[in-house]
């Protein structure tokens, strides 16, 4: 299973996509996409759009995990923190590639194993569990990383669950 994380923006946008096919956690691709500041936000806007289309065409991934945003004391960061996660979301459904949202608390649950761990215990965590020589840098691609091992955790928790017959917890997945 191949999961592309994404850690929604509009000037930094991280990306990290997962292979979790041989039963173990391998990091794929990771980096950030950035659009110049200077350019007006139609144009920024078409240029992650643009790039995203061309990272879930290049890794088709199985599913596409996208951190939901659920506070913002910058309303300026949230709006284009908002635009840059419906642009990532809108283009997965369009390429019918399976979407799942994740929120920070989640995240950080599911890879460091506390709901409010630092960045810096979830960076650690990342470069652990998939085994890379350094943190990731900058912090949006360890992010994005996070939320694809996040997504893998769930799976795996709902097919156990399923496997045992117990309900479970279901997982918003559009």
């Amino acid at each position: 299973m191949y999961v592309l994380g994404i850690d929604p923006g509009l000037t930094r946008c991280g990306y990290g996509c997962v292979d979790a096919s041989s039963g173990q956690h391998r990091a794929v691709a990771a980096g950030v996409i950035t659009t110049p500041v200077s350019l007006p936000l139609p144009e920024r806007l078409a240029l992650l759009r643009k790039e995203l289309v061309a990272l879930m065409l290049e890794f088709r991934p199985d599913a596409v995990v996208v951190e939901r945003v659920l506070f913002q004391t910058n309303a300026k960061t949230a709006m284009s923190v908002g635009q840059a996660s419906g642009l990532a979301l809108a283009t997965a459904a369009e390429l019918n590639i399976a979407v799942a949202e994740y929120s920070s608390n989640e995240v950080k649950l599911a890879v460091a194993g506390y709901g409010a761990a630092t960045k810096a215990q979830v960076q650690e965590m990342v470069t652990k569990l998939l085994n890379l020589r350094e943190i990731p840098r900058p912090p949006d691609v360890a992010d994005a990383l996070a939320l694809a091992v996040c997504h893998l955790a769930m799976v795996r928790g709902q097919g156990l669950a399923e496997a045992e017959g117990s309900p479970g917890r279901s997982r918003r997945i559009s």
